[in-house]
């Protein structure tokens, strides 16, 4: 995975997420720069002009029913500001702000689909991807409430601004001076709460592990029949204090900053310079009258509370979420080593798959996993794949699968490199069962077909060759597990892969893929298997892995593999004659049976 670096400004990374939200829904982001201004500015002028037309009303001795009618206008705004601020809070904004997470996480996740499965050994960039799908409804939302406050203090600070300078600018000067003396520090800030929630993401890794232990009912009995809770608390224990230990270093650093900062601000500034220098133009010179004094006072403050936000407060967090819009553009720009070849491969007869000086090394490793593999698979022909564990085998069938793309040499498939041709039309060509399958939270029709139309009886069929034979309450409509239907279906270990397995006689295809398809069969349903297989794969090319040697006896020729290299090949009697790694393997699994 090759991921190019392009560190974006604070402003870049902000203006271009704010992009992403109004493209998703325009309405939603003009929406909340009204709603911002509604929930700021009323209160701010309020306090501004309307306290200074009562004091003056007062101050001059005026009917004092003006004093009521003035009191009836300002209760009117407030009331008014709110209801439509709630009336669009609730009736717009929650319903459109789940519109747009639902939108931009579908552009994850389809992203997500496409990553090269060496992607998810790249710890750094691991992180990163659970740290953007994970703040990906949280960007939407405190982005939103950030700009919407921004608007809003922004509107305020140049209206009332406005409405002060006519009574005496010095008091803008004098909250300029301490907010921009201060500033750099909210950067400080911003730095310090981004490597925070970065540290948090690795630290929560390791706690959620221990979540999925506890609930996941894969763990249930290991769990319950071994003593091994004693020590996942304790490691559960050990990831905890690595949690807290982080936010108590940085709460250190970030608390230390922020009391300087506001000290400085809020009680030098504003406390003390501020109410001084306008005592001084009260008493002193007399250039202010008692409600421009409180007018200045109060638009001081909602000032200084505005330019706060705007450069200090806002910087400090906006750098934060910029850091985090930058982990999502990373995400989103990634340039992965898998792509796309340029022709569109055929699905058609099988043809003959060719492995020449295949080598191939993981990421971050010294020594190569596989080394100068060649081999030829005939067209209809069945190999197998055998060896001790690490021997190479799954990595072999991975390269070609194009989850990885060889170090060295290359895969051809009727003479023509498969990186030549386009992911999906290649991988569209194979039908694989892993040896680590999944199911999904869905039908049994739609978990073989892996698709959302399927024919019925197909799947049927297909089911029937694997070996399964579980009555179904609504056949292959039956919902598995229980994510979005309470009454699911639970299946074992054994029926589970029998319907992974299925997934390989439903599909069109001319290749197959199966790597352990009998691990957790019992032999005389893996011997039903193995005849189901060859019987219904007649028309194909089948490459398989089995630790079973028993499955490897029809084989039409079997690749003996050990450390990364082919060490032996041929068919079942011509490797028994030779008396080699194959042959000693088999006996000692035959003597087990025999005994």
């Amino acid at each position: 995975m090759k991921n190019k670096k392009e560190n974006h400004s604070m402003l870049s990374n902000i203006i271009f997420f704010v992009g992403l939200i109004f493209k998703a829904s325009p309405l939603l982001v003009i929406g909340d720069f009204i709603w911002g201004i509604l929930t700021i500015l009323p209160g701010r002028l309020i306090s501004v002009i309307g306290v200074k037309y009562v004091i003056d009303v007062v101050s001059e001795g005026e009917n004092l029913q003006r004093i009521f009618y003035a009191v009836l206008v300002i209760a009117a705004v407030l009331v008014l500001s709110t209801l439509l601020s709630w009336l669009y809070r609730e009736f717009f904004w929650n319903v459109e702000k789940e519109k747009v997470h639902y939108n931009l996480n579908r552009s994850l996740y389809e992203k997500a689909k496409k990553l090269d499965q060496e992607s998810y050994d790249n710890p750094e960039f691991y992180n990163n991807f659970i740290l953007t799908i994970e703040s990906s409804s949280d960007n939407i939302q405190n982005l939103l409430g950030l700009v919407r406050n921004y608007v809003g203090n922004f509107i305020s600070l140049v209206t009332v601004g406005g409405v002060l300078l006519t009574i005496d600018p010095v008091c803008l000067v004098i909250i300029l001076v301490f907010i921009c003396g201060f500033l750099p520090l909210s950067r400080k800030i911003g730095d310090l709460q981004m490597g925070r929630r970065i540290d948090n993401t690795k630290f929560h890794r390791r706690s959620d592990y221990f979540q999925r232990i506890f609930y996941l009912q894969e763990y249930c009995k290991e769990v319950r029949m071994n003593d091994i809770a004693p020590l996942l608390m304790e490691r559960y224990n050990d990831a905890a204090d690595d949690v807290i230990k982080n936010q108590k270093k940085y709460w250190k650093k970030i608390s230390s900053l922020y009391m300087v900062q506001e000290t400085g601000i809020q009680i030098l500034g504003f406390m003390f310079v501020l109410p001084l220098y306008l005592g001084y133009c009260v008493l002193v010179k007399e250039s202010i009258t008692p409600g421009d004094f409180v007018a200045a006072f109060n638009g001081a403050h909602s000032i200084a509370i505005s330019i706060n936000f705007l450069t200090v407060w806002a910087v400090a967090v906006f750098s934060e979420r910029g850091k985090m819009i930058e982990k999502y553009r990373e995400f989103i720009k990634a340039d992965f080593k898998v792509k796309d070849g340029q022709k569109t491969a055929e699905k058609s007869e099988p043809k003959e798959i060719r492995i020449e000086n295949l080598s191939f090394t993981y990421p971050g490793n010294d020594k190569p996993t596989l080394k100068n593999i060649n081999l030829t698979v005939k067209p209809y022909e069945k190999i197998a794949l055998v060896g001790y564990n690490g021997a190479g085998k799954t990595t072999l069938t991975n390269l070609i699968l194009r989850l990885y793309d060889a170090t060295e040499g290359g895969v051809y498939i009727g003479g023509e490199d498969i990186r030549e041709v386009t992911l999906d039309s290649h991988r569209n060509r194979f039908s694989a069962v892993f040896q680590d399958f999944q199911l999904f939270s869905c039908s049994v029709g739609e978990n073989v077909a892996l698709d959302k139309s399927y024919d019925g009886k197909r799947v049927e069929q297909a089911l029937s060759h694997s070996g399964f034979d579980k009555k179904l309450k609504n056949g292959v409509e039956t919902e598995l597990l229980r994510e979005f239907d309470d009454e699911g279906q639970m299946l074992s270990g054994g029926e589970s892969q029998k319907v992974a397995i299925a997934r390989a006689f439903y599909k069109d295809c001319p290749y197959v893929i199966l790597d352990e398809p009998s691990a957790n069969l019992d032999p005389i349903a893996e011997y039903n298997l193995n005849q189901a297989m060859l019987s219904a794969a007649a028309n194909k090319t089948v490459i398989f892995i089995s630790h079973r040697l028993s499955t490897t006896v029809n084989a039409d020729k079997i690749y003996v593999m050990e450390n990364g290299e082919i060490i032996e090949s041929g068919s079942h009697k011509e490797l028994m004659a030779l008396g080699g790694t194959y042959a000693y393997m088999f006996n000692l699994q035959a003597e087990k049976y025999k005994n």
